[in-house]
């Protein structure tokens, strides 16, 4: 795995592309001189989180042949204040999920994914607590 970064302008603008040409774009906060005009290294980790686990959840219940039609969820993160770095220190993501789906399916694939296969979350829960909830929302 490669990813290449480059200076956007004269401040902190970033854009980062892998190997297959999709790139990213990030700026600082304001106040070390960034302009806002992508997302903020940390912001992008926690991203990394939301990216890494849906793709488990959505694999995992497609094996269970659970038709989930959706999902979405939000991210919040707390980052240590008093520390340089100012890592995460709690995570807790909230999934809204669509389908009619099992319960007990959907815990489980959640679980699996923080708990076993994501590397993003195996990677953070060595300085955070990942929590999670969960919402299912059937349809007709």
């Amino acid at each position: 795995m490669q990813i290449k970064v480059r200076r956007l302008n004269n401040a902190t603008h970033l854009e980062a592309a892998n190997e297959e040409g999709q790139t990213l774009q990030m700026d600082g906060s304001p106040d070390i001189g960034g302009q806002g005009l992508g997302m903020r290294p940390m912001q992008v980790l926690l991203t990394s989180l939301g990216g890494c686990s849906a793709m488990d959840i959505i694999s995992i219940l497609k094996k269970q042949r659970q038709p989930l039609e959706d999902i979405q969820f939000t991210l919040d993160g707390i980052r240590d204040e008093d520390a340089v770095p100012s890592l995460f220190k709690d995570i807790h993501i909230t999934y809204q999920l669509y389908g009619n789906l099992d319960e007990e399916k959907v815990k489980r694939a959640i679980e699996l994914s923080l708990e076993q296969y994501c590397s993003v979350a195996k990677t953070l829960e060595k300085t955070a607590k990942i929590t999670y909830s969960y919402h299912i929302y059937p349809t007709t």
